[in-house]
């Protein structure tokens, strides 16, 4: 339900759900988060700024005996990169964006989800505030000093090194002035073998910028090659985020970027994300990486 005021409903956690430019805590939300501390709710914070730090709100926390969460808090044991996670056997499949906020994260889980379905041994690893949310695990890798973002992201894999294939969220883009240092480190610690690009089609300038967008045959392009300096990677689907058009100019958009491309491509909230799957499979097979004699695209029954 959409309400106007906390009161209106009862909950015991009130989510922050949006970042604001910066991550900080604008003003007027403060009156809202303390009256949810006075109702003995819960906090959770995905902004830069903790609010565990917040003096005022974390007095009136301890009075209430509320817990305040703040995800975008990194590990306190960070490491630079040990150059691992090429060496592992499990499936990295890493989704990547032409720009920032196009569905990266949408397009992880979908994928992951649509995996688990089919019976394999899928996981995914989330990198941002609301992903982490979402899972209940991760690393906010924008929040990570840069030295150990390879190293963060690797230190999540190795944990999870059993599974058959992990849909690494990615964050930002290379080709955004303000993110793509974030990107590229997420980029190369994680190792990808597979890449899907996100991308929206509407978008014709970098998000926050005057920059052109770039043809996504370009994007993947240059997506390879940054991440064949770490391991042989390749861009095996593409996810249009086609919210801002009609159901037949997405489809136009998709059978476009196939042809130009040469790869699937599918908006997983429209059309599903079976193809890009398959692709993913198809992948998963040439590699070598199949477990106990799967067939690609087997389903569980």
């Amino acid at each position: 339900p959409v309400i106007a005021k906390l009161g209106d409903v009862k909950a015991d956690t009130l989510l922050i759900g949006i970042a604001p430019a910066g991550g900080r805590l604008p003003e007027p939300w403060r009156a809202v988060i303390s009256e949810a501390i006075r109702r003995g709710m819960s906090v959770v914070s995905g902004l830069h700024v903790f609010l565990s730090e917040d003096r005022e709100l974390a007095a009136l926390a301890r009075k209430h005996r509320t817990k305040l969460h703040d995800v975008r808090r990194p590990p306190a044991a960070l490491t630079v990169s040990r150059d691992a996670a090429k060496k592992l056997k499990c499936h990295r499949v890493h989704t990547v964006g032409h720009d920032c906020s196009v569905g990266k994260m949408v397009t992880s889980l979908e994928l992951t989800h649509a995996l688990q379905r089919r019976g394999r041994k899928a996981e995914f690893v989330a990198t941002g505030q609301t992903g982490i949310m979402v899972s209940g695990w991760g690393v906010p890798i924008d929040r990570v000093i840069s030295d150990f973002v390879a190293g963060a992201i690797e230190e999540q894999i190795l944990e999870h090194k059993d599974q058959e294939l992990l849909l690494i969220e990615g964050q930002g883009s290379l080709y955004h002035p303000y993110y793509s240092g974030v990107t590229l480190g997420l980029l190369h610690g994680c190792a990808p073998q597979s890449m899907v690009m996100v991308f929206d089609p509407a978008r014709k300038r970098v998000k926050h910028t005057d920059r052109v967008m770039p043809p996504i045959r370009e994007v993947i392009r240059i997506y390879e090659e940054m991440a064949r300096i770490m391991t042989p990677s390749k861009v095996v689907a593409a996810a249009a985020n086609t919210y801002r058009l009609s159901a037949r100019e997405a489809e136009r958009v998709c059978k476009r970027t196939e042809d130009e491309c040469g790869i699937p491509c599918q908006d997983v909230i429209r059309h599903g994300c079976e193809r890009i799957v398959d692709a993913i499979l198809r992948r998963h097979k040439a590699l070598g990486l199949e477990r106990n004699g799967r067939r690609p695209g087997s389903r569980r029954r």
